[in-house]
This record gives C-alpha cells, structure tokens and sequence, in this order.
C-alpha cells in the first residue's frame, strides 16, 4: 500500500515516544493522521506540528474509542491504516518481600489487569473496530488490500525480564494475536502485523542515570545503543508498503536476548 494524501491513518499513543514518531512520519508521506492519547496538552501540540487531528482517546473504554473514532473519520476519512502504540510498561514480582519485616507480598491483580485492559485488550478493541470500516472501503493495491494494522508487542513478549510478568503476558498476548487475528481478516484484504521493540529510547527512558543507560546499551550487541523512535516508524513505513509482510511479528532490538533481569 502506498502512503499519500489518499490514506488516513489512526496512531494510539501517538502524542509521544514510538507513536509520535509513527505519527510524524506517516504526515511526512501525506497521510492524513488521527493522533490517540491520553494526554490532550502533548498530543494536540503535536498534532498541531504535523497538521494532524489529535482525539482524546482512552483505549479501555468503547465509548471513548468510538467518539474518537468519530472525530478522526469526520476529519481524514476511514482509516486505511492502523498502528498500535498505547501501552504501559508496569513492574513488579509475582512475590515480593520485605525488608523490614520479612512478609511475602503477591503481584496485585488490580495492576496486572490493568496492564492487560491497556496493552492487549486496549490494542484487540482497536483492531476490531477499525478493521471492520476497513472492510469496507474500496481496494487500493492490485491484490485487494484494504488496510494495514500495525500492532507494538516487546521483546518481553519472549524475553521477559524478572518483574515483567504482567507486561509480557500482555505483550505476549499482542504477539499471539497476530496470525489468528490476519488470517481472520484475509477475506478482506487486511493484513496485520506486530512489531516487537527492544530498548528505545522514548519517555520511559528519560531521566535515568547515564551509567544505568549505558549499561543496557552494552547488552545489545549492534547496534550497541537504544533504538530510536523514529526506527521503529521507518519499519512502521516499511511494512505498510510491502504487501507481502502479514501475520508476524518483527524483533526490532539490534540483536538484543535480554537476560533474567
């Protein structure tokens, strides 16, 4: 599929870190962008950068989807193309102890629902509903394609790290979905793709002591240094234009195996 002025795009968690990258590129190429967040004063500054729409979007809730939904289709039209970036990135052990008084305390379940609400249900919600207006568009490419989704799993979804077992199983999750979900929707010339971040240096890496930074650095073999968002956007680019990407996932992480922790 080609990216111009005639495809609208939708990117949740797009007013900062790997979405906003994804949302500055997609504008660069003349996609008409909807930006989704939670964060009305960043996303609509960035929307304002790029010319793009910015919808208050929480993406646990249907009724918030549909009215941005609503906005962004009234601006741009119905989205060819989907990519999903809203996501939290929680930690914790299964149990934890105490210092002071030696008790054992297991995960909370309130958090680690929480991260799957977000991370996996958030980012099932989002598919279901774009890809059913994309269905029904017109074709655009010779095959029959109607539409791109573009999905962000992690590394973790593999490789999960000690204190990531709320995040890598909605990771997980993510990953898991992506064939089901693109031989579901093949009949409609939609395809489906998930792309799996190593390190990258987005806003959950600022403020962190120089020395900790280049100490993960160290771990990934080549590049030996964090991603940069606008990386993971030019792989975004890359799978929309090739036809043939559908139903995998994409390690993008410089060789990157994390370790235990």
């Amino acid at each position: 599929m080609k990216l111009d002025n005639s495809v609208a795009a939708v990117v949740t968690g797009g007013a900062s870190g790997l979405g906003e990258a994804t949302a500055r590129m997609l504008a660069s190429q003349g996609a008409k962008v909807a930006i989704f967040d939670m964060n009305a004063e960043r996303g609509g500054q960035v929307a304002k950068e790029i010319g793009a729409v910015f919808c208050e979007a929480d993406v646990t809730n249907e009724a918030s989807i549909d009215s941005a939904l609503d906005k962004a289709r009234a601006a741009n039209g119905i989205e060819r193309v989907l990519v999903n970036c809203a996501g939290i990135a929680p930690g914790r052990r299964t149990v934890t102890k105490k210092r002071e008084t030696g008790e054992l305390i297991p995960h909370d379940v309130a958090s680690f629902r929480r991260a799957i609400e977000i991370n996996l249900i958030g980012t099932y919600a989002m598919i279901a509903k774009c890809a059913a207006a994309m269905a029904g568009l017109d074709p655009v490419t010779p095959d029959g394609g109607r539409g791109v989704i573009i999905n962000t799993s992690s590394v973790a979804a593999q490789d999960g790290q000690i204190g990531q077992a709320a995040y890598s199983a909605s990771k997980g999750g993510v990953l898991a979905l992506t064939l089901p979900v693109a031989r579901d929707l093949s009949g409609f010339g939609i395809r489906v793709m998930t792309i799996q971040p190593g390190l990258f240096h987005t806003p959950l890496f600022e403020g962190i002591a120089e020395d900790y930074r280049k100490a993960l650095e160290a771990n990934v073999p080549f590049p030996s240094r964090l991603g940069r968002p606008e990386e993971y956007a030019a792989l975004v680019k890359a799978v929309v234009e090739n036809d043939m990407l559908n139903g995998e996932g994409i390690r993008l992480d410089g060789a990157l195996r994390m370790q235990p922790k």
